[in-house]
Order: C-alpha cells, then structure tokens, then sequence
C-alpha cells in the first residue's frame, strides 16, 4: 500500500487509479502524521505504522456470508459499498470461513484501490470439523500467509495480525517469523490480538507491532492497560466486538437516552463513544446488511461532546 498524500479532498466522488469509484464525505477529515482530532461530523484518520493512512472507521468482514450464491451477492455488494462510502480499512482472517472470507473480499474488491488496507490474521487452523486450536508453529505461519497471499491475489498483505498468541510457542519465535516475511516484502505491518500489555512488551523486542486488536466496547473495558500501551507508542487499537448489548442497568439508560438527544441508535452511539475515546482506537464493526452498514457509518456524524461521554463513563463505571 502507497503512502497517503497529505491532501485529501471532501464531499466528492472520486475515481481511483484501479477505477474503484469513492464518495469520500462520510469519512471526512484530513490525513495526519500524528494523533488525529476528533472534531463533530469527522472521525478523522490514522496512519498504521506510521505510513499506511485509514479512515479510522473500518469494516469488520467476519459476518459477510460466503455462501449460497445469492447471500454471497449481496455480500460482495456490501463489501464495495464500504468501500463507495469512504472505508480504507477491512478487517478479515484466516479462519473466518477458513479461507473462503479472504476470497469474497477479493472477488469483490480485487484489484484494490490504492488508499485500502486490508488486514489479515493467521495463527489459529482447523484441527477438525468446528474444530480449531492456536497454531504459531514457524512453518504453519509460513504456510497461512502464503495462503493468504493467494486468497486475497496479492503478493503483499498490507497489515498482518496474528490472531492469538500460541502458548507452545515462544513469542520471539512467532512475531519473528511474520518479521522475516515482511522483510521478504510479503507483509507490510505486524499486528497482534487478544495480547496483554506485557506480551506486547515482548513482542515489541522482536519486530515493530503496528497494531493490536483487543475486545473492547462501552460495556467491557478489561483492555485499558493494553490500550494504553497502545497510545503511548502511537499503535492503532482495533477493537473487536466494538457495539455489544449493554451488561449494566445504569449504562444502558444513559446510552439510551444520549441516544435519544442525539437521534441517533443506540449502536452509533458506541462507535461515536470509540471513536472519542482515543485517537488510537479504529473500531471496525462488520454486518452483512447496506442499511446496517450505513448506519455505522454515520457515527463519524455525531461528536459527542465531553458531558455526554462522562455520562456514558460515570453510568458504566457505578452500575
């Protein structure tokens, strides 16, 4: 993936050098080097690793079906209008249909447009069916990016996770050989997943970590050290399952009723309450449904403003 120009035009359509046409207004804001401002009506965009800049509102690929024919349509159909609408960052993994997530993303997007970051994630296969079991043996990792690489009919995947640490296997043995195959040109930034602060610490001695992508939301906050870690060395924190049902009374009265004042669902406001969190935090909520899509989208639109997030907070934190 090509560095971002430092101009970046709004609230036009804009056609690509791939031809991908892109309506850029729903993920307005002008790209940064460093921490990005969170201002009403723009989530703004980070840059991963330093270079690869994203709009910080991605796209979760997990729950797009692969299949029968006609739910795989309208699949690939939400997969392109991500992209129409602004994103540049699809979330997908090796074992999300083992494969067959990787090759919708490419027969509904390939060739990519210049400014998408597709990140992948290996580290887990199939032991049997609805089996599955962590897998950072060197050769198998090997094996899942060169897998990858295929699936998705790239020879170089812009951002590369690995899913969840293997606790057979040292972790310098497991981020150094996803550091070997970046240095081979066939990754460009390493990341990790379900990590805890001081596996991040110990990964970090081995190769440059670009992103982490922990469970975090409104409701579950058991990641705050790793987040942490995260803004102090400017690494991108994906969180996954970032709109999740409200597990405390209290929080989900206030939620309903910021929800309410802003006429906005319940869902935006989660990802508005994300994206105001920190400026490293880059939720990438999925659905298999355009309207659904949209709607997430839209939460770069609210801005909450400090007294709202401390209610969302205060009303979490005494439930």
């Amino acid at each position: 993936m090509r560095k971002q120009n430092s101009a970046q035009v709004r609230n036009i359509v804009v056609k690509g050098r791939m031809g991908h046409t892109r309506i850029v207004e729903p993920m307005t804001g002008n790209p940064m080097t460093s921490a990005p401002t969170n201002t009403p009506g723009s989530a703004g965009s980070f840059a991963i690793g330093g270079e690869c800049q994203v709009s910080r509102l991605g796209f979760g690929a997990m729950r797009l079906p692969t299949e029968p024919l006609d739910r795989r349509e309208s699949a690939i159909a939400v997969a392109r209008r991500a992209v129409e609408l602004g994103v540049t960052l699809i979330d997908t993994a090796h074992m999300y249909g083992w494969g067959a997530n990787e090759e919708l993303l490419a027969e509904a997007l390939h060739p990519y447009p210049d400014d998408l970051l597709i990140s992948t994630k290996v580290g887990i296969t199939r032991s049997g069916p609805n089996e599955w079991e962590h897998d950072g043996q060197p050769a198998s990792l090997r094996k899942q990016v060169e897998q990858a690489l295929r699936r998705l009919r790239t020879e170089r995947v812009g951002l590369l996770q690995l899913h969840r640490i293997d606790p057979k296997v040292p972790i310098a043995d497991q981020v150094g050989t996803l550091r070997d195959l970046q240095q081979q040109g066939k990754i460009g930034h390493i990341g990790l997943s379900e990590i805890t602060s001081e596996q991040l610490a110990e990964a970090q001695q081995t190769a440059e970590i670009a992103s982490v992508q922990n469970r975090y939301n409104l409701f579950d906050r058991g990641h705050e050290s790793v987040l942490a870690e995260c803004e102090a060395a400017g690494v991108a924190f994906l969180p996954w399952q970032p709109v999740a049902a409200a597990t405390a009374p209290n929080g989900a009265t206030a939620l309903a009723g910021i929800a309410a004042e802003l006429d906005a669902t319940a869902p935006q406001v989660m990802l508005a309450w994300l994206l105001a969190r920190s400026p490293v935090i880059l939720p990438i909520p999925g659905t298999a449904s355009l309207a659904h899509l949209e709607e997430n989208l839209t939460a770069t639109k609210l801005g909450l403003n400090d007294a709202q997030q401390q209610r969302l907070d205060q009303a979490v934190m005494h439930a």
